[in-house]
């Protein structure tokens, strides 16, 4: 078998097609709830804070250098805590949207168990020995 045969019957197998739309539909997913964050919960936090927007907050390494005309040479060397704090929030509200939806999901989804169904009566045969049985103990 050529590797094109192999790599045809490897990418329509059906794990593999669902698993490309669950990246594609996963990423656009994450970037509506990233908008939701950045666009719709982080302001307000930041507001209850003091106003400050979180992807601002930096500690500076190194300060940028400049010539004498102020033209700069080398950009300013900063830690963007802030902005690591807002995909970590980020994060967290994509994980517990995705979390919250897998579990509806699985609500639908699941049947409701149902009660074992009895045994199902013994054969005549099984009933007569049982009798011939019973009638041999006495």
């Amino acid at each position: 078998m050529s590797i094109v045969q192999e790599f045809k019957k490897f990418a329509m197998r059906g794990n593999v097609i669902d698993l490309a739309v669950g990246v594609i539909i996963g990423g656009a997913f994450g970037k509506i709830i990233s908008s939701v964050v950045a666009d719709i919960i982080m302001p307000p936090i930041g507001l209850l804070v003091g106003g400050i927007n979180f992807t601002d907050i930096k500690i500076k390494m190194k300060d940028a250098v400049l010539d004498s005309s102020g033209k700069v040479l080398s950009e300013a060397v900063t830690l963007n805590v802030g902005n690591f704090f807002q995909v970590v929030f980020d994060f967290t509200i994509v994980a517990v949207a995705i979390f919250v939806f897998i579990k509806a999901l699985n609500k639908f989804s699941t049947k409701p168990e149902q009660a074992p169904a009895a045994p199902p009566a013994p054969s005549k045969e099984v009933v007569l020995l049982t009798e011939i049985r019973d009638l041999l103990k006495k």
